[in-house]
């Protein structure tokens, strides 16, 4: 599809699909945080406003909290190798672009070794750095990150822009190589799986999947304009999605009893 680039940007976005995921495993609810907490930052390092200074600091903190519970490290090394002997399988196939084979794989592997090169404590200066310290033990008071709570950190948000995005970048360059490796695999995650049109019956839809080949997401499609949401629940053998529509913020959202199309992608 293509698009004018003096096309108003309102009416592309009204264009653009409605997705909803549903992680079906632990690793990948871990890995859907983690991305959507590195995108947040990277968005706020954009504006060199103070409030969004404010809310990248906060989105990197989320993602050290997150990183100290369990071995993201580890898991997405291990899906490194997964999906690169899965690619190394397509080589000997007919009708494979090898130049772009070739280029997933090495990506694959630069990704793999930057973040082994990265080691195991790689987190760790950013954990002990004390200035992050202080602004996460004051977080979990609300309002705790006023001026007069922490007059260091105020002081550092109204420093010129150009310095404090430098200080946020050293400190996301701690965390890219496992965010880098996060992003490139839910990636082809989301790619190597085939889309299905799908119709849900009075509002629901059963979903079983392949015991020999789990499922890891869901992801439903729906159109632009739709009112609708689903709502998923389930777990690796079986899912149930029961669609519902958007009132507004005083009442409940109300389920539908009306058939729905859209589109089913299970990811494994």
């Amino acid at each position: 599809m293509s698009f004018n680039i003096e096309e108003d940007p309102q009416a592309l976005a009204e264009r653009i699909p409605a997705i909803y995921e549903q992680p079906l495993n632990e690793r990948m609810r871990t890995f859907l945080r983690l991305e959507f907490l590195y995108t947040q930052a990277g968005y706020h390092t954009e504006t060199p406003s103070p409030w969004s200074s404010r809310a990248a600091v906060a989105s990197l903190l989320e993602i050290l909290a997150i990183t100290t519970r369990g071995d993201a490290r580890n898991d997405a090394l291990k899906e490194l190798e997964r999906h690169a002997h899965m690619l190394k399988d397509f080589q000997t196939k007919p009708g494979v672009d090898g130049g772009r084979l070739r280029s997933l794989l090495s990506n694959l592997t630069r990704l793999r070794n930057d973040l082994t090169g990265a080691g195991g404590n790689f987190m760790a200066p950013l954990r002990d750095l004390e200035f992050l310290s202080a602004i996460k033990h004051r977080s979990a008071i609300p309002g705790g990150t006023c001026d007069f709570d922490l007059p260091d950190y105020s002081y550092w948000l109204h420093r010129p822009a150009e310095v404090r995005a430098a200080e946020f970048s050293a400190w996301l360059a701690t965390i890219r190589p496992l965010c880098d490796a996060i992003s490139e695999l839910l990636w082809l995650t989301r790619e190597n799986a085939r889309p299905k049109k799908e119709v849900a019956v009075n509002g629901v839809f059963q979903i079983q999947f392949d015991r020999e080949n789990p499922c890891q997401l869901v992801r439903i499609t729906l159109e632009p304009h739709s009112d609708l949401f689903p709502e998923i629940s389930g777990s690796q053998h079986r899912c149930t999605v029961r669609f519902l529509r958007w009132v507004d913020a005083t009442h409940r959202p109300v389920h539908v009893e009306v058939d729905v199309p859209f589109v089913l992608t299970c990811c494994a």
